[in-house]
């Protein structure tokens, strides 16, 4: 459609709005209408006070449920601010249809009900819509839509959209079309995002699953809503599978060149979740010398945190082809070892027994697979050296001083029973006299 004739059209339809306006000043009927508006606002207002209290009580349940019900109910309080404008519209909709039996018209009220839709959107978009695509689609595509609609123009600027042919190589299509593909692609794949979010909330409840298989069973229920989501627009569109074909060619010889490495990587992550070698709150360490606390676990890398804070990125194919030490595989338990050393004057075979003592002590240490073991290492330049060897169940770094604490125990419980921690000593002889100072 020319831009020229699509405005000499609205100059029309201004003109005719204009002309329908000045009708309504010089009408009774009209008249008639705008007071029974202004009688279904007032008594949405007075309605509406009255019921949202109430409301308020039966949708808000307490703070400490998290049941499905209590979220279904925080859910629809949400759409509360809807009350007023909606109640105004169905007020107004029986008071169109008695103008309408009576004066056989009802043009002014239903442009009030289509106004007070409006308000309903524009409240929607504005206060409860909380995504930020969403919000975004709504700002600048539903409450137009929703404004046009109220004046009447919605069909007329339909059409000149709809007429509106954009070019795309071999390919051509309106602009209401690629403006209905986004509404309805946002709406759908929003819907999916949220489907996935409760579905992945409630897999990660169920505790007597493995960690693997929970995020296994996640990722593939991602996946498949996310692919029926794909499906469902192209047949909602119109849009045939079978046009795509070539486009899926192409994504093929991507992945034969230059997508082989995010191919591996995915495929590599489909072995890790199944075998379950490696999961979430798992501490690991790569033969390249990156460690960490695996904090997630994505298609593509597994995300390990530091004891630093610090995130690291390493591809799932990594831990297929290297070798991977995991420090806390379920079930597991860490050996350590506290060295030190006694003096030579000490009565070495005492010092076992009152080590390992001492070191069971800790609530961190364990009894099994072994209890603590004090052994005898070397006789050493400045003293006799041991060790005590225990378990613990975690790794000796961030929040844990399995070896720390265990140092001080041993140092309280030598210092209890009198025996000395030697320091190195050196003796120095001087063969050449030193000279005698004068007086």
């Amino acid at each position: 459609m020319d831009p020229n004739t699509f405005l000499d059209d609205a100059l029309v339809q201004g003109e005719r709005l204009w002309g329908l306006a000045a009708g309504w000043l010089l009408s009774p009927a009209a008249w008639s209408q705008f007071a029974l508006l202004i009688i279904a606002y007032f008594a949405a207002v007075y309605t509406s006070r009255k019921l949202r209290p109430l409301l308020d009580r039966l949708l808000t349940p307490p703070a400490a449920q998290d049941s499905y019900v209590a979220r279904m109910r925080r859910f629809v309080a949400l759409f509360l601010p809807l009350l007023l404008p909606l109640l105004a519209y169905v007020f107004t909709g029986v008071g169109e249809s008695v103008t309408r039996s009576i004066f056989g018209s009802g043009a002014v009220i239903a442009f009030g009900k289509r106004l007070f839709l409006f308000l309903a959107v524009r409240i929607l978009v504005k206060e409860i819509i909380s995504d930020p695509i969403m919000k975004v689609l709504g700002r600048y595509i539903l409450v137009p839509v929703a404004a046009l609609y109220a004046f009447g123009l919605l069909e007329a600027v339909m059409d000149y959209l709809d007429a509106t042919v954009v070019p795309l190589g071999n390919l051509s299509f309106s602009v209401l079309f690629a403006i209905r593909f986004v509404l309805v692609a946002g709406a759908i794949f929003w819907l999916g995002r949220w489907s996935n979010d409760q579905s992945s909330q409630f897999i990660k409840k169920q505790e007597d699953m493995r960690p693997a298989m929970r995020e296994l069973i996640a990722k593939t229920l991602e996946i498949g809503i996310f692919g029926i989501a794909f499906l469902l627009v192209m047949n909602i569109m119109g849009i045939s599978l079978t046009s795509l074909a070539v486009l899926t060619g192409v994504i093929g010889v991507g992945l034969g060149f230059g997508l082989q490495k995010i191919a591996s990587n995915f495929i590599s992550g489909v072995i890790l979740l199944l075998e379950g070698q490696a999961t979430v709150g798992d501490y690991v360490e790569l033969d390249g010398g990156e460690a960490g606390t695996i904090i997630k676990m994505t298609a593509r890398a597994t995300i390990l945190e530091t004891y630093d804070g610090r995130w690291i990125v390493v591809p799932n194919e990594d831990f297929i082809t290297t070798r991977v030490v995991n420090y806390s595989d379920s079930g597991s338990a860490n050996r350590y070892e506290a060295p030190f050393s006694v003096s030579y004057d000490t009565d070495i075979n005492k010092v076992p027994d009152i080590i390992e003592a001492a070191v069971a002590k800790h609530p961190g240490v364990l009894t099994t697979p072994f209890p603590p073991d004090c052994e005898l290492r070397r006789f050493g330049e400045s003293g006799v050296e041991f060790a005590v060897e225990f378990w613990v169940e975690g790794i000796d770094d961030g929040k844990n001083k399995f070896t720390s604490d265990v140092l001080f125990l041993i140092w309280n419980a030598l210092k209890a029973e009198g025996i000395t921690i030697p320091y190195p000593h050196r003796v120095v002889e001087l063969k050449t006299p030193l000279p005698e100072q004068p007086a």
